[in-house]
């Protein structure tokens, strides 16, 4: 049993983070802003609420932490600073706490096509470009990361259960893939998996999924040879 940290864990990817943890059987503590709204699914998880500008506050919540699932993102808004405070500062922030606790094991639920320019979800603040900012930040941290980049976000659950998924998640490495998407259950899983793999330390992994993908684990992945889209 691990004890887990999920930052954003009243949002839509970070709850199902949380739910997933819980039925593994790690303690998890879910990390929340003080307004937001608890969604259901997060009974069993020790919640705490606090800004991620609050230092003192972050660094308590990750004391005696294994590892910390950073599943914050910035929403789309009229301020158009916000991925710049979520997905680059706010990233920072968290790293920041992770070393001053001796934390070491961080998983960043990022974005496919993070860093590129030219690209419509750039309207919203850049957003893209942002979120590479924070996965360069993490990359060059010390610490152990893995950078996840999931598709376009899906809300379905049909279909998700455990060991009867009716679609495969498609890996790749980074900058392989620009289109497709994945449902958000399938995201917490793979985040769960890079958390217990020492070999996806170091690695960005991108992933998609389609019911045409054999399933397979990221282990199976991480051990295949690399440079493939599977």
């Amino acid at each position: 049993m691990t004890t887990i940290a999920v930052s954003g864990a009243s949002g839509k990817t970070g709850w199902r983070v949380v739910q997933e943890a819980l039925r593994q059987g790690h303690t998890v503590r879910a990390l929340v802003r003080p307004g937001s709204e608890l969604p259901a699914g997060l009974e069993g998880a020790e919640v705490i609420r606090l800004e991620l500008g609050q230092r003192q506050a972050l660094e308590q919540a990750l004391r005696g932490c294994e590892a910390l699932v950073i599943a914050t993102g910035a929403r789309p808004s009229v301020d158009l600073t916000g991925p710049l405070q979520v997905d680059a500062f706010g990233v920072r922030r968290q790293i920041e706490a992770c070393r001053a606790v001796g934390l070491k094991r961080v998983v960043l639920v990022s974005s496919l096509c993070a860093g590129r320019w030219l690209h419509l979800l750039n309207l919203f603040g850049l957003i893209l470009v942002w979120k590479r900012v924070g996965e360069r930040w993490l990359e060059r941290s010390g610490l152990d990361w893995t950078v996840i980049r999931p598709g376009g976000l899906s809300e379905r659950e049909e279909g998700l259960e455990p060991g009867q998924e009716r679609e495969g998640v498609v890996f790749s490495g980074p900058d392989q893939q620009d289109s497709s998407s994945i449902p958000r259950r399938l995201v917490a899983r793979v985040c769960l998996e890079a958390l217990a793999d020492p070999a996806a330390a170091g690695r960005i992994i991108e992933i998609t999924s389609s019911p045409d993908q054999p399933r397979r684990s990221l282990g199976d992945w991480l051990a295949a040879p690399s440079g493939a889209t599977t």
